[in-house]
């Protein structure tokens, strides 16, 4: 039985003040079929790099790249690390959005711009519903990747954080949903990347989903940005944890991560100092299946 996976406890706070947004039921409530069909997640320009299934043929899950130096994979040198952002806004947050709280960090992606740095963005379909220009603009950039983190931001397992949850056997049509909110909002190429509410997942999880052909894409680095407001400190816990290969797990939601954009304004030159190079998720796939 694969195990619960969880954040680290600063994550914790936020899934549970995910919750305090007027939910009341455990599951997403039925909705009507979308207009249209959501897009296939492996439609790309190029073909993209994905792990192979799972034992059993479940749905694969990559955590980290290769920790060792090499060419391999197209890397340039053994010291890639990837900066991710999950860009969370359940179902049900709407009405904060509308009394002006801000799920978006248009300073965080103005950063990572001005910096040259490559980032992979987990984005909710709620998310790109209510910022369907922001989510347009990311994913046009080349120089980011926008990848699924599910339409409602419930998680995929009981007991995650006190996350709602997604039954079974709606877990599929959810993450769907996401894709077609990307469609709509523009986003042409989203990639065929999975990252689990909470990140939390288990083996049913991991089954229901293997149909939809994606990589679930988790972290070795928490960078305890959620509700944080000491920049430093985040800081320091990131660059304590980068190795080789790192993923490090971020957010782009300035309400609840107010000191990231000034941690990564922090981090990406010493890590650079260190020989780092930055890459997008698909890149460190890439990597790892070049070492295999």
């Amino acid at each position: 039985m694969i195990p619960l996976v969880r954040h680290a406890a600063a994550l914790c706070v936020l899934g549970a003040a995910l919750t305090a947004c007027g939910t009341t039921g455990t599951e997403v409530a039925p909705r009507p079929a979308p207009s249209a069909p959501a897009p296939s997640p492996s439609a790309s320009r190029t073909p993209t790099p994905t792990l192979a299934p799972g034992p059993a043929g479940l749905t694969p899950v990559f955590e980290h790249g290769p920790r060792t130096g090499g060419t391999k994979g197209g890397a340039k040198d053994g010291k890639l690390v990837a900066l991710t952002f999950d860009a969370d806004m359940t179902a049900d947050q709407g009405p904060r959005a509308a009394s002006g709280e801000r799920f978006d960090n248009p300073g965080l992606i103005a950063a990572l711009r001005e910096l040259k740095v490559p980032a992979t963005v987990f984005m909710t379909g709620r998310w790109a519903e209510e910022y369907p220009d922001e989510a347009r603009s990311i994913g046009r950039d080349p120089r980011f990747e926008i990848a699924n983190h599910s339409y409602s931001h419930y998680a995929y397992t009981d007991d995650c954080y006190g996350l709602p949850t997604v039954s079974a056997d709606r877990m599929r049509s959810d993450l769907e949903r996401a894709y077609t909110a990307f469609e709509k909002a523009g986003v042409a190429h989203p990639m065929p990347y999975f990252r689990f509410p909470g990140g939390c997942y288990d083996k049913a999880a991991l089954e229901e989903l293997s149909a939809t052909g994606v990589t679930a894409v988790q972290w070795d680095v928490v960078s305890g940005d959620a509700f944080a407001t000491d920049a430093d400190a985040v800081t320091r816990q990131v660059l304590d944890g980068v190795r080789p290969g790192s993923v490090v797990v971020m957010h782009c939601t300035r309400s609840a991560a107010p000191v990231t954009e000034k941690v990564v304004r922090a981090v990406v030159p010493e890590l650079r100092r260190q020989g780092y190079r930055f890459a997008k998720v698909s890149e460190l796939i890439g990597a790892a299946n070049g070492h295999a």
